[in-house]
């Protein structure tokens, strides 16, 4: 499978084939979503084809704020509350014409009750989405917004040919100016 976007993507395997071998295949349209935050949280799924963005929302403006995305050959879903359907704390769309594998969270939390091997797995989930998030969090603090965008075309080398300019700068939390500016920097110095 070609990957459009991220090279370090996390790969459970057992998961991955759990959603290959249990999982509904599914299209998305540019805009269509996969969660709406608040409602309660219902599927995760394997990525084919295509990008999901995690949105928010802001308090006072009720701004749109990109909080993750999910990349062919990543998992996409509200984890854990598609577990146990608590409301989804983001809205889930796709940027692209996407395609997943798609199973509920009911489905992955009775292959997780299944035996101690599937128990293990679903800490080993957890970790890792933790570890990614908090390095997230860590790298709004400790990284400049042109590190945090190298970061970021380090995970998912295409992702500047496919995505929004303004969704990119969300992400980085930055604004779309700036995201310009530094990107004119990096031009400039790889024609040096």
């Amino acid at each position: 499978m070609e990957q459009k976007f991220g090279k370090n993507s996390i790969d459970i395997k057992a998961l991955r084939e759990f959603c290959e071998r249990e999982g509904k295949e599914v299209t998305y349209r540019k805009g269509d979503q996969l969660e709406r935050k608040g409602d309660p949280a219902r599927w995760f799924g394997f990525v084919t084809e295509g990008c999901f963005k995690y949105v928010t929302y802001g308090i006072s403006d009720d701004r749109e704020h990109i909080t993750w995305f999910s990349f062919e050959g990543e998992f996409a879903g509200d984890y854990p509350n598609c577990l146990d359907g608590r409301p989804s704390q983001t809205t889930i769309k796709a940027m692209m014409p996407s395609r997943m594998l798609r199973v509920t969270g009911e489905q992955v939390m009775q292959m997780y009750c299944q035996n101690m091997e599937t128990m293990k797995l679903r800490s080993v989930v957890g970790e890792l989405i933790l570890r990614q998030h908090r390095a997230c969090y860590l790298d709004l603090h400790r990284a400049t917004a042109r590190e945090r965008y190298e970061l970021l075309l380090r995970r998912c080398p295409g992702i500047v040919h496919h995505l929004a300019l303004q969704d990119l700068a969300s992400f980085l939390c930055v604004t779309p100016n700036y995201l310009s500016t530094i990107r004119k920097d990096i031009t400039f110095e790889a024609k040096k």
